[in-house]
């Protein structure tokens, strides 16, 4: 697992997918602090290692990154952790709009070209 709170490469993340899943790296995000964690086997770990490290579980938010996608579609909405019923989200995606546009935002400040 790394942390991203500065910058990584978009060459770092298609290494990382090339030695896990192949196509995407998992990541999760916390909105509050404008950071993320990737490359880890299951989205719970990398929420589990968030949590410990400071971030409330309120402002995680599970996606998967595919590197070699353009822009606008390489966050792909989707995890087990997603599913916050109390924050009214009922399934994996990120029902929020707002949300969605600051995990985007995140994401592509922490993404080198």
């Amino acid at each position: 697992m790394k942390v991203v709170k500065d910058k990584i490469s978009i060459e770092e993340l298609r290494q990382m997918a090339k030695a896990g899943f192949g196509d995407l790296v998992k990541a999760v995000v916390d909105v509050e602090m404008g950071c993320m964690v990737v490359d880890a086997e299951l989205h719970a770990d990398e929420e589990a290692f968030m949590i410990k490290d400071g971030s409330k579980q309120e402002n995680l938010w599970g996606i998967n990154i595919y590197p070699d996608l353009e822009l606008d579609q390489r966050i792909e909405f989707d995890s087990m952790i997603n599913l916050k019923p109390a924050q009214g989200n009922r399934t994996r995606s990120v029902e929020d709009q707002a949300v969605r546009e600051k995990i985007i935002n995140i994401i592509n400040g922490l993404i080198e070209k």
